[in-house]
């Protein structure tokens, strides 16, 4: 029964990755998939459902669900004014239009270095990304990949003093510190950015040779990009709101140790400075109001499905069987957090959650093995983010939705990004953290 148990579970994450190709939605893909477990593992139906599905939608949503809201919100109103294609447009003067990709790299960096989370960051780099790309003319669907770059490789794993949950996890069990390994993590930091942007800029022009074009997603109206730029308001102030996201979070995350609370009141403050700084340009209140905070409930229905099935999976006997056996592998103890650590991550299809269930099995076989924890603090971080990013993670439903493409258009850039390249990263620095120690 337990071998029956795993082959189901593994089964049900199958179903779930192909159902995503094939665009079902994640509510009845993670129902469906949630059936497989629950049966293969001889679970009770409704316990599972009423207890485990339900109990991890619920918490989901009522953890996130007002960052939605605020960041919805914001998106909504900085598009209106006008704001978002004056933020565009002055980076591409600063920049170029050639740079579309460097430019939505290097902003969502220093917004999730900054502090951003993911669901903010789609919302403020989202609406910027349509027009760089529009401008210059490469296909929507390869946004995500400096997208991505930006937000879910090295400013969440590898960059020493990184405010994002992969970082701050192990010091909490590992008693290191947010800056862990620095020299480690700088040079991680620098080979998962050099091989991500060369990849970027090879799917640049190969989309070109290809004879793609850049085209709006089914509900956005191109005509809102295509305005007369002396229309616009001034950059300097369509620039404060973005910055007042970034220094709210930065400046009080020690004061306001509540992450949602702290970033809900840095979108409503950024929001109403965008209202009062734009107050002439905006129009019907009542539609960007409606209309803003609506999109919310849509935007997070998908994650929280996702993050139900997760629950539901983590409550089945194989789910236990699977890490049980995984962190009992006699090995070296690098290489032990390393592989844990992914695969768990994988399996429940999160960082975080790999990374907790590790070193709540291992935290203190790790501390009294004598290894340099700093050491595994930033191994361990990078390796759960890498099969954390298969097809199943929350994180896609999200980011392709708001992006108007499917896993089949958008996620092989994905894989690439935020699985292949961490992989090799975190591989070669082990052998070379390995090799020095013997």
């Amino acid at each position: 029964m337990e071998f029956i148990g795993v082959i189901g579970l593994l089964l049900a994450i199958v179903v779930l990755i192909l159902g995503a190709y094939k665009g079902i939605g994640a509510l009845p893909l993670t129902l469906g998939a949630g059936l497989i477990v629950v049966l293969s593992n001889s679970m009770p139906f409704w316990q599972s459902y009423a207890e485990f599905y339900m109990g991890g939608y619920v918490n989901y949503w009522k953890s996130y669900f007002l960052i939605f809201v605020f960041s919805a919100l914001y998106a909504k109103v900085m598009e209106e004014s006008g704001a978002v294609l004056s933020i565009a447009y002055k980076f591409i003067d600063w920049f170029g239009k050639g740079r579309a990709m460097l430019i939505v790299l290097l902003t969502t960096t220093v917004l999730t270095y900054g502090g951003v989370s993911l669901f903010v960051v789609i919302f403020a780099i989202g609406p910027i990304a349509m027009l760089l790309f529009k401008e210059a003319d490469i296909a929507r669907r390869h946004i995500i990949a400096p997208l991505l770059t930006g937000y879910g490789t090295f400013t969440m794993t590898a960059l020493p003093g990184s405010p994002q949950l992969t970082n701050v996890i192990p010091s909490k069990y590992l008693g290191t510190t947010l800056t862990a390994a620095p020299v480690l993590g700088i040079v991680a930091s620098l080979m998962i950015f050099g091989m991500c942007y060369g990849y970027c800029k090879y799917v640049e022009k190969k989309s070109r040779a290809a004879g793609e074009h850049f085209t709006f997603p089914a509900n956005v109206d191109p005509s809102k990009y295509e305005v007369d730029r002396t229309t616009l308001p001034p950059a300097i102030t369509s620039f404060v709101p973005l910055i007042t996201i970034v220094g709210m979070i930065i400046l009080f995350r020690k004061i306001i140790t509540d992450s949602t609370l702290l970033v809900v009141m840095a979108m409503g403050t950024a929001t109403l400075l965008a209202i009062v700084l734009n107050y002439g340009r905006l129009g019907n209140f009542k539609a960007i109001f409606n209309q803003g905070m609506g999109s919310a409930v849509g935007a997070i229905a998908g994650p929280c499905a996702i993050v139900a099935f997760g629950v539901l999976v983590k409550n089945a006997p194989a789910f236990q069987n699977i890490v049980n056996y995984v962190l009992s592998l006699q090995m070296n103890t690098y290489v032990l957090g390393i592989v844990g650590t992914a695969v768990i991550s994988g399996v429940t299809g999160s960082s975080s959650g790999g990374l907790t269930i590790t070193l709540e099995t291992l935290a203190e076989k790790f501390v009294a093995s004598g290894v340099n924890l700093g050491i595994l603090h930033r191994l361990i971080s990078i390796a759960a983010g890498t099969l954390d990013s298969l097809p199943h993670s929350t994180s896609f439903f999200l980011v392709f939705d708001y992006l108007g493409v499917t896993h089949k258009e958008s996620y092989f850039h994905a894989f690439i990004i935020s699985v292949i390249v961490p992989i090799i990263t975190v591989t070669v620095c082990a052998i070379g953290v390995i090799a020095l120690a013997l």
